[in-house]
């Protein structure tokens, strides 16, 4: 569960990180890079692409100013993922409804991992 965001930190069970993240719905957290800082393009999803997900929600930073590039979007959609890109702190609160939601109402966690860059 993340419990917080503010610009560039973010507190996810107990543990801040002042650095991007990548959550997993195993609540694992992984340091999240990209090639270029305020671009996302598909080598920067690639490691959450293998974990087969459902849903991959992006935060695009405080002010929206990261881009997820148009190849990037589809990769994902023929992956048949269902992507969500959003401003981080509206992503945030997403990833928390998918992951706790699914919980309740399906019996069974829903396999969505957040790709949330903190700044900007």
């Amino acid at each position: 569960m993340i419990e917080e965001y503010h610009f560039g930190s973010i507190t996810i069970n107990g543990n801040t990180y002042n650095y991007d993240v990548e959550v997993r719905w195993t609540d694992e957290v992984l340091k999240w890079w990209r090639k270029e800082s305020h671009v996302i393009d598909v080598e920067d999803i690639q490691r959450a692409i293998e974990q087969n997900p459902e849903v991959i929600i992006i935060g695009t930073g405080e002010s929206g100013l990261a881009k997820v590039t148009e190849e990037t979007k589809n990769f994902i959609k023929e992956k048949g993922i269902e992507l969500i890109i959003d401003k981080t702190e509206e992503a945030v609160k997403t990833f928390n409804i998918i992951k706790e939601g699914s919980i309740e109402e399906e019996g069974k966690q829903k396999k969505v991992i957040g790709l949330f860059h903190l700044t900007c």
